[in-house]
């Protein structure tokens, strides 16, 4: 592993000097885009929207745009000049049962690792935290932004875990929270012997990512998605350069027959893509056999893909006359307004 970071942990008028390593890695199979043709890889430029130039990436900076429209150059001194007192420095500010913090806080693992000459006071900090049974609250900056964390112990080392600030948990505003919804108490009692039946210890070794291990049995590879499109316009170019789009619902969406569908899909959609995409019920409402495919098993999605394969153009057009009619913002706000009664 490679350190990311260093920097020191002070509590009291001890400082350790350590290293952060990230804890995680994504073992998703990656996918290239490739051209149609000939399979080379797709390349992207970063591109000047001003002049049209390609931009070099040591020229690129960060900009903030003002409520006026103008776009402040911020240096890399403007942003050394912040006031981060955190900076460098693992900022132990009080220490606290694990139970207490939800797990919703939790943003991101990394491991830390003593520096040679700081092997005894990280032991000790470790073994105090262990006796104690609590978890070190602290705050920490890292490449320039400053973030709540806690320090536990997991396997003999230390644990930053990164956590997100209180204002940015958003607070779960559903309608069916203010319905008045009884539960007998024979259902309750079923209930809670399906969870006893299954209740049991956490393995983490006894799990494991099926879908990622069938593509990588078939020769599929998967890439870290927000690598390849980190922002909106490289998702734009990503989908226009795709052939169609093949995807699964979550199994719950599935079961429950609820008619969701993906903004993505309708992105595959209005850019004259064919989707081949599993039916969560959607197909009650919206067109499908041509242009957007719906499938329920493993035939239906092999028989929707020799379909496009079979004629592409006439899907890819579909699908464009698709989005037209059933997503496009000036079609569906009159045929509502209309419907209403308060169109013009």
């Amino acid at each position: 592993m490679r350190a990311i970071w260093k920097g020191a942990v002070s509590f009291g008028l001890v400082s350790i000097p350590v290293k952060l390593y990230t804890a995680t890695e994504e073992k998703d199979v990656s996918f290239h885009q490739v051209h149609r043709e000939d399979g080379g890889r797709i390349r992207y430029k970063r591109v000047c929207q001003i002049d049209g130039e390609e931009v070099a990436y040591a020229d690129i900076a960060k900009g903030y745009e003002l409520p006026s429209g103008e776009t402040v150059v911020l240096t890399d001194e403007d942003f050394a000049d912040l006031p981060l007192t955190s900076s460098r420095v693992v900022d132990v500010l009080s220490f606290v049962p694990l139970e207490q913090v939800d797990p919703i806080y939790f943003a991101k693992s990394y491991y830390l690792e003593p520096e040679k000459n700081a092997t005894k006071p990280y032991v000790l900090l470790r073994d105090a935290l262990q006796q104690a049974d609590s978890v070190a609250l602290v705050k920490v900056a890292i490449r320039t932004l400053e973030a709540l964390a806690t320090l536990r112990v997991r396997d003999g080392v230390l644990v930053l875990e990164t956590m997100v600030w209180p204002d940015e948990v958003r607070t779960p505003d559903f309608g069916f929270l203010d319905e008045d919804v009884t539960v007998r108490p024979q259902e309750l009692a079923m209930a809670e012997s399906y969870i006893s039946a299954l209740s049991g210890d956490f393995e983490p070794g006894e799990f494991s990512d099926n879908y990622r291990e069938a593509l990588e049995e078939h020769g599929w590879d998967l890439v870290d998605p927000r690598a390849t499109v980190p922002g909106p316009l490289e998702f734009r170019e990503y989908v226009q350069g795709s052939g169609a789009e093949f995807s699964v619902a979550q199994g719950i969406y599935v079961e429950t027959n609820s008619g969701w569908f993906s903004d993505r899909t309708v992105r595959y959609l209005a850019s004259g893509r064919p989707v081949l995409v599993q039916d969560t019920g959607f197909s009650e409402n919206l067109p499908v056999g041509e242009g957007l495919l719906a499938f329920r098993d493993l035939d239906g999605a092999v028989a929707g893909a020799q379909r496009i394969a079979a004629d592409y153009e006439r899907h890819r057009r579909a699908a464009r006359a698709i989005a037209e009619a059933h997503f496009d913002s000036d079609t569906v706000l009159a045929r509502f307004l209309e419907e209403a009664g308060i169109g013009s």
